[in-house]
């Protein structure tokens, strides 16, 4: 990695805050938005949210497009629930299996800001994680294995390659002239060759692993070429999550509408 790579990485604030932080943030909202389904705890974590949200250093343009699939579940999501979600309350509409009531609407909204609420910040937070920083920070901070977050990290760069593989059999068969009809099974064919290719450079990276000693059991003794450190910004990034959670929560049970997912 050169020096304007790095320059260019730890530009933003939220670049140099550590990624086990950032984890540990969306974990603590998340848990503590699932204790409930209400729209009053959802609403006042995305608001605390949308405040916070200028500070994540994204352009709106990059931001749109790369929340556009939360955008889109969140109301595929509340359609769902409002039709198949339990009823109670005034029945608005009926139609064989789907019933849409008042409670099955509440419900509905209270799902889709729930969805926005949990899965936004996570979004937003990891747009700006390195795999190879989030792989140091769990082996050095959390203390997960090493084999194990080695052979993960070496799988997830291997994401960007099966992409370039599934391009280049594309044009492969455009050359041959096999990609003009029959797509569904041009579709399996190709999805059979990727696995091979994948199979074979999944065998070849092992073995170029273990010869380096990735696959070594002293764990104790490993060295890392770039530690990873856990500072006071990165509590406040970790407290944030929590901060936010708990006062989502609090805002429910003093409103009345904690209605509680646990026991």
């Amino acid at each position: 990695m050169t020096f304007t790579t790095l320059t260019v990485r730890h530009a933003r604030p939220i670049d140099r805050v550590n990624p086990v932080a950032k984890l540990a943030a969306a974990l603590l909202l998340g848990v503590c938005l699932i204790l409930t389904v209400d729209w009053v705890s959802a609403s006042v974590a995305l608001l605390l949210e949308a405040l916070l949200l200028p500070f994540a250093g994204l352009g709106w343009r990059q931001f749109w497009s790369r929340t556009w699939p939360v955008w889109a579940a969140a109301p595929s999501a509340a359609i769902t629930i409002a039709l198949y979600g339990q009823t109670s309350g005034l029945v608005y509409w009926e139609f064989l299996m789907a019933r849409v009531s008042e409670g099955s609407l509440e419900l509905a909204v209270a799902t889709a800001l729930r969805v926005l609420a949990i899965a936004l910040p996570s979004v937003v937070l990891f747009v700006t994680v390195d795999p190879t920083d989030l792989a140091d920070g769990l082996a050095q901070i959390v203390r997960l294995p090493a084999r194990f977050v080695l052979g993960a990290l070496a799988g997830l760069r291997l994401i960007g390659l099966f992409i370039e593989d599934w391009r280049s059999l594309e044009l492969a068969r455009r050359a041959r002239g096999v990609a003009d009809h029959g797509r569904i099974r041009r579709l399996f064919g190709q999805a059979f060759a990727l696995l091979v290719l994948s199979v074979r450079r999944g065998s070849k990276l092992a073995t170029a692993m273990e010869a380096r000693g990735f696959g070594s059991a002293r764990t104790r003794t490993r060295t890392w070429a770039r530690p990873s450190r856990f500072g006071a910004r990165d509590w406040v990034v970790a407290g944030l999550g929590l901060l936010i959670g708990l006062t989502a929560v609090a805002a429910s049970v003093m409103t009345g509408n904690w209605n509680s997912l646990v026991g």
